[in-house]
């Protein structure tokens, strides 16, 4: 089969742009409309996206720090949205964040086994440690994790939950209603787990979906992430700005799964890209002017606080002046060192640097024609830097529309992007294998060797 870009589709219903609720085209409420959410489930489907993706924060702000008026401040817990969406829709994927840092690993099986259940199979979930001292004192605690023990919990916690997924085989269920069994007990089994963070004996009270478990979805870029992402993650988005430093991450990742005995063509690498996209480039141009013409100056240094991980507080700096350095960060410290560069090498004043990552923070973002676009996208597909991309539309509905209308057509033209959806489940769509039951393996490994 003919390899094809992967897209997801991150659709805040509040907007991605720090501004893009004061845009004409965005329903000021879109954030808690469920109404607008179904809008653009249905419209990634007509696309044929492979999944809409949702982040989700613990604490108002991104990274601790409070964005002003920021549309985003306040919206849905997403496994609860994708529940309700699950049943409207046929085909796409639900990608939800829930965080290693502040659930229980039973919790966390349970809502996403539900929510695979529900769909049909069609359920990811993106695995995140959570930062902010904010956060934290939402849940027990007075400061943040630091960077490494929130990594060593995360990689216990993804352990238990897939433990707790292999919970009954494929076939436990028998429903016999004539002799009276519903399952077999010898194909239900206890996790019985003992690790330095968790304590679960099992076993999970979901069975398993037509996708065998929930796509497991990772975006870490640090070191601790990388290997994170590399001995558990199916999915990895990533944030770049350039094709050279993509195209590091994605060869560093796939020889990581290498060496940990991992297939690195069952890791798909999907760097986010915002697109303002035109019929010429003066129509491309104008729509990224008139959205950051938007930008309310306290928002964007309040962004910029959270993205400089939370040690740095910009309010009184001369905002037409340089990036001050930000001490070290417990926080994202990848994301931290990637808006330290983009100062630096464009030699952006603070105003011009919030401008920047007030579209997709710190993910690539191009303006263009649909096939200028699709040039880079192309070019990054196709040279080891991408084997998808997690699509970020600066404002919505219409940066949604705008993509499904020019870029998919263009895309199709080429031959890089489907033109039907290939299965119902997303693994299938995805096209990653059906993963086999731990139990079932085992026994199919020690008949082997009889």
């Amino acid at each position: 089969m003919t390899r094809k870009i992967r897209l997801g589709a991150f659709l805040p219903g509040g907007g991605q742009h720090v501004a893009s609720w004061r845009h004409p085209d965005q329903p000021v409420d879109g954030a808690t409309s469920f109404a607008f959410h179904r809008q653009l489930a249905e419209t990634a489907e007509r696309g044929l996206f492979d999944a809409y993706f949702l982040a989700d924060n613990l604490a108002i702000g991104f990274g601790g720090a409070r964005e002003g008026g920021n549309a985003r401040i306040a919206g849905f817990e997403p496994v609860t949205l994708f529940s309700a969406l699950a049943p409207l829709t046929t085909n796409i994927g639900f990608i939800a964040t829930a965080s290693t840092t502040y659930e229980e690993p039973y919790n966390t099986a349970r809502k996403f086994a539900s929510l695979d259940l529900l769909s049909g199979g069609r359920a990811g979930w993106n695995v995140v440690t959570t930062t902010g001292d904010p956060t934290a004192q939402n849940f027990n605690r007075d400061t943040q994790l630091p960077h490494a023990a929130r990594y060593r919990r995360a990689a216990e916690h993804v352990d238990v939950v897939k433990k707790l997924w292999d919970s009954f085989e494929d076939d436990a269920f028998i429903r016999d209603k004539e002799s009276g069994v519903f399952y077999d007990q010898e194909k239900l089994h206890e996790s019985e787990h003992r690790g330095e963070h968790f304590q679960v004996r099992g076993p999970l009270n979901v069975p398993r979906s037509p996708q065998g478990h929930p796509v497991i979805v990772q975006a870490g870029q640090s070191e601790d992430g990388r290997g994170l992402a590399a001995a558990t993650a199916e999915v990895i988005f990533t944030a770049h700005q350039h094709i050279e430093t993509a195209q590091e991450f994605y060869r560093d990742i796939k020889a990581r799964a290498r060496g940990l005995g991992r297939s690195p063509d069952h890791i798909l690498v999907m760097p986010g890209v915002a697109p303002f996209v035109g019929r010429t480039e003066a129509e491309a141009r104008e729509k990224y002017n008139r959205l950051t013409a938007l930008i309310v100056e306290e928002d964007g240094i309040g962004l910029l606080n959270g993205l400089t991980g939370g040690t740095l507080d910009l309010r009184g700096y001369d905002v037409d002046g340089p990036l001050p350095p930000a001490p070290p960060t417990e926080g994202m410290k990848s994301r931290q060192a990637l808006i330290r560069q983009i100062a630096d090498e464009n030699n952006f004043s603070i105003r011009q640097l919030y401008q920047w990552i007030a579209t997709a923070r710190g993910h690539f973002t191009i303006v263009g024609t649909p096939e200028t676009i699709v040039d880079t996208l192309q070019e990054w597909f196709e040279n080891e830097a991408a084997d998808g991309f997690n699509i970020l539309p600066p404002w919505l509905p219409t940066g949604l529309e705008d993509f499904v209308e020019l870029i998919v057509p263009e895309l199709q033209r080429r031959g890089l992007f489907r033109t039907a959806y290939e299965g119902r489940t997303l693994r299938e769509n995805l096209g990653l294998p059906y993963p086999v039951n731990l139990w079932a393996g085992a026994r199919a490994t020690a008949q082997a060797a009889e």
